[in-house]
C-alpha cells in the first residue's frame, strides 16, 4: 500500500484585489472579508490594521511607525491520497513576508497564522453532532481527530512541506468563552503576558492529536489573550518580527470577528473569562456575518464527507492505522 500522499501547493496573494477560490472554505477568515459590495474597502482596511498593529509592536529604530508592512500568502494545499490525480482541498494556511522599508530587505514571517481545514469541519459540525444525536450527555468519540492530526502530522513532515518553508507553523485562534484564565507572572517582551486556562478543552486536544502545543499570551496593548498553537518551542524558535506577524494579522482578524472578546473597551483582568455576550465593546468598520459561519461550517462538514471521508473511507482508514 502506497503511505505517501501527494500534496500540491499554491499560493494566493492576500490584498485589496483577492478573490477567494471555488474550492476555499467560505468561513475562512480571509474569504469572509472578500465578499459582497465592500469587500475592496473590506480587504484595504484590514490590511492597513495589521500593517499598524506590526508597526506599534516593532516600535525600535521605527520613530514613525511606518517602517514595515505586511504581505500575506494563502498558501492552500490539496491532496492525492490514491495516486489517481484526482485531489482534495485539505488545508489553507497563511504565509507572512515582512517588509523592512528601511533597509529595503525582505523577511520571510511565519507559516500558520490561520488554520482552515474542510476535514476539521466534518468532524465538528457532522460527526460530533451525529454522534450526539437523542443522548442526554454530550460525549466525544475516543478516534475523534485521529485522522485529521495524522494527515496534519503527515504533510508537515512531508519534503512538500520542507521544500517550500523553513520553519514548523504555529497556528494562532482566538481564546475559549467557555473556559476562565488566569494571569501569571511570565512576561515575554512581544507576546507579553502569559496566561494559564482552568482547564483544557476540545480544541486543545484536537489540536494535540496534530502534534500542537498551547500556550496563551496577551501581547502589549492587547485587551485579551490569544493561543498560540505549536510544535517545538515558542519562545526560543522564532524572532521578534516573526512572531509580531502573527499577532498583527490574528489579532486583526479576531478584532473583526470577535470584537466583544478582541474589541472591549477594558483589558482583561488576573482572572478573565471570555465572553461574546460582552457589551462594553467597538466595532471594527468591516461588517461580517456570524451566524451564516455557522451555518456553512455544516455544510462544508457535508462537502467533505461526500467528497472526501467516504469516497476513500477505506483507504484512509487502512493508511491511519499504519501512520507511525
Amino acid at each position: 500500500m502506497n503511505t505517501d500522499f501527494t500534496y500540491s501547493i499554491k499560493r494566493i496573494v492576500f490584498d485589496e484585489h483577492y478573490t477567494p477560490a471555488d474550492n476555499t472554505r467560505i468561513t475562512t477568515n480571509f474569504a469572509n472579508l472578500a465578499r459582497g459590495e465592500r469587500r475592496q474597502e473590506n480587504l484595504r482596511n484590514a490590511i492597513k490594521m495589521i500593517n499598524n498593529r506590526f508597526n506599534a509592536l516593532a516600535s525600535w529604530d521605527n520613530p514613525k511607525l511606518d517602517r514595515y508592512s505586511v504581505e500575506l500568502d494563502i498558501v492552500h494545499v490539496d491532496i492525492d491520497v490514491d495516486g489517481s490525480g484526482k485531489t482534495f482541498p485539505t488545508i489553507e494556511i497563511l504565509q507572512t513576508t515582512i517588509v523592512d522599508h528601511k533597509t529595503e530587505q525582505r523577511i520571510e514571517g511565519l507559516v500558520g497564522n490561520n488554520f482552515s481545514s474542510y476535514v476539521r469541519d466534518y468532524d465538528f459540525s457532522v460527526r460530533l453532532l451525529e454522534h450526539n444525536r437523542d443522548k442526554a450527555q454530550f460525549s466525544v468519540p475516543d478516534d475523534f481527530g485521529d485522522l485529521h492530526g495524522k494527515m496534519f502530522q503527515a504533510f508537515i513532515h512531508s519534503n512538500a512541506y520542507q521544500q517550500h518553508f523553513k520553519k514548523p507553523p504555529v497556528i494562532c485562534l482566538s481564546v475559549s468563552d467557555n473556559k476562565t484564565y488566569h494571569r501569571t507572572e511570565n512576561q515575554h517582551p512581544v507576546l507579553g503576558v502569559e496566561y494559564l486556562p482552568n482547564e483544557s478543552s476540545l480544541t486543545e486536544h484536537y489540536f494535540k492529536k496534530m502534534g500542537l502545543a498551547v500556550r496563551y499570551f496577551m501581547p502589549p496593548n492587547s485587551v485579551a489573550p490569544l493561543a498560540f498553537y505549536f510544535f517545538a518551542d515558542l519562545l526560543s524558535d522564532y524572532s521578534n518580527l516573526e512572531l509580531i506577524s502573527t499577532i498583527s494579522v490574528m489579532e486583526t482578524f479576531q478584532k473583526i470577528y470577535r470584537p466583544e472578546i478582541y474589541n472591549a473597551n477594558a483589558a482583561a483582568g488576573e482572572c478573565y473569562q471570555p465572553s461574546l455576550q460582552h457589551q462594553d465593546h467597538s466595532l471594527t468598520r468591516i461588517v461580517y456575518d456570524r451566524e451564516e459561519r455557522s451555518r456553512l461550517a455544516i455544510e462544508q462538514g457535508k462537502f467533505a464527507e461526500e467528497k472526501f471521508i467516504k469516497p476513500f473511507q477505506t483507504l484512509l482508514e487502512q493508511w491511519a492505522a499504519n501512520y507511525a
